[in-house]
């Protein structure tokens, strides 16, 4: 399944570092399991799912990360085997972090990406076509913190995400069990009710939401396979992976656990748009990162969602 959560306001997606006056651009697949998880739990589904997905030797549903859409169009985090293409007296290609599926199409087929056609937009750091606008820019908003009895006033602001008409996030959904697509979806549905991200209290976060079949994948190429994450990734047991090949960058995640607010213990994981040479499609693993002596385990799915692509020595 291929999901659009269209915003009906601003969003805040909280940054690594925790900086208020910051806002990441990708809400993170491990963060959206844990939404899931969150959802599934207020469904009365949570056992029942961890069972199926954290705890299963194999999981029956995954998750992208969530990229932006303008439109018709999809954006995504380029493989980095294939991204940048060469250096362009008209455009800085390196200055897009996410750019259309059918660009990616063309990288992975050999074709040229014309610098007459592409401009990079600053504000979203999207490769967008000539003579249009960005999904997204990022504001700041302040608010006030007022005490019961108006004694006390807390000022503070909060990066954010505004997004254009037409415009927002979109992800990708691989169900392997047909039983789970149905809770998924109202999980999903319950989400974009209720908020998204930070600032919930504010109203933010919240999107309608549209159901697209599937994802419009790149046109395969001849050669040896390697594997484009649209996900976060933490190696499994199961997984043979070449490390001394392949393009890929690591990120480490943190985070709290919700409401306890306890500090859950890091990760290091592969980032979105890496490309891993593996011997087979690389599967993942969840991994328990509840804080020491926490009452129950705190998962992180770090469970693979990848595309295969002919692998290229940059």
């Amino acid at each position: 399944m291929l999901i659009k959560l269209h915003p009906t306001g601003p969003w805040r997606i909280g940054p690594d570092s925790g900086d208020r006056d910051r806002v990441d651009r990708v809400y993170h697949s491990d963060t959206l399991f844990s939404a899931v998880s969150a959802a599934m739990l207020r469904l009365g589904k949570l056992e029942e799912w961890l069972d199926a997905t954290a705890r299963a030797p194999e999981p029956a549903v995954r998750f992208s990360s969530c990229f932006p859409f303008h439109g018709d169009t999809l954006y995504v985090v380029p493989p980095r085997s294939l991204w940048p293409p060469p250096p362009s007296a008209k455009v800085r290609w390196k200055g897009a972090k996410f750019v259309p599926l059918k660009v990616v199409d063309d990288l992975v087929n050999g074709r040229a990406v014309s610098e007459d056609t592409w401009s990079v937009d600053g504000p979203s750091e999207c490769l967008i076509a000539q003579g249009t606008q960005g999904p997204y820019r990022v504001s700041v908003r302040s608010s006030a913190a007022v005490d019961r009895n108006g004694a006390a006033v807390a000022p503070h602001s909060s990066a954010c995400l505004e997004f254009a008409p037409s415009a927002g996030l979109w992800m990708q959904v691989a169900v392997s069990e047909d039983r789970w697509k149905e809770p998924v979806l109202g999980a999903i549905r319950l989400l974009a009710d209720s908020g998204f991200g930070g600032e919930r209290s504010r109203g933010w976060g919240h999107a309608e939401i549209s159901i697209l079949d599937d994802l419009p994948l790149v046109t395969p190429a001849e050669g040896e396979t390697a594997w484009w994450m649209l996900s976060l990734f933490q190696p499994g047991p199961a997984d043979s992976i070449d490390w001394q090949r392949g393009n890929y960058a690591l990120t480490t995640r943190g985070g709290r656990v919700d409401r306890s607010g306890d500090l859950k213990k890091p990760t290091r994981m592969v980032s979105e748009g890496s490309v891993i040479v593996a011997s087979s499609q690389p599967h993942g693993a969840a991994t328990d990162v509840a804080p020491e002596n926490f009452a129950h385990p705190v998962y992180r799915a770090g469970f693979a969602l990848a595309v295969p692509i002919p692998w290229r020595q940059s």
